[in-house]
């Protein structure tokens, strides 16, 4: 069976592009439009891994990955923060949040997959 992964990204085109690597490479893919979104499909079933924007309206990345978290079976999910955001501070945030890894946007299709078959063994 495919490992799910919830993309959480405002940016549709964004969202677009990760799910179509992400599918070709065989996971099946859930998309959310902000951390609020994303908390409403993190509704009990399974998901292996997340992918998350940091700046996003409503709620930002680094309160979503908290909100996971805290959640007992969601606790041990990683959360890959893909991201504009590259200073030092906001990565130790959201490192300190719980988020396992961290890419700078733009970035390779290639290089998110690495990560998340790093997080995400076969």
């Amino acid at each position: 069976m495919a490992k799910t992964i919830l993309i959480v990204d405002d940016s549709a085109s964004l969202r677009q592009v990760v799910n179509i690597a992400l599918s070709s490479a065989g996971y099946e893919v859930l998309e959310a439009c902000d951390g609020v979104d994303a908390l409403s499909k993190l509704d009990g079933r399974k998901v292996h891994l997340i992918i998350s924007d940091v700046n996003m309206p409503n709620m930002n990345g680094i309160e979503l990955v908290r909100q996971v978290k805290a959640k007992p079976e969601y606790k041990f999910t990683p959360i890959i923060m893909l991201t504009t955001e590259s200073q030092a501070d906001m990565k130790a945030q959201g490192q300190a949040a719980g988020a396992r890894a961290w890419v700078v946007k733009p970035f390779q299709p290639a290089q998110m997959l690495a990560a998340v078959a790093k997080l995400m063994p076969a």
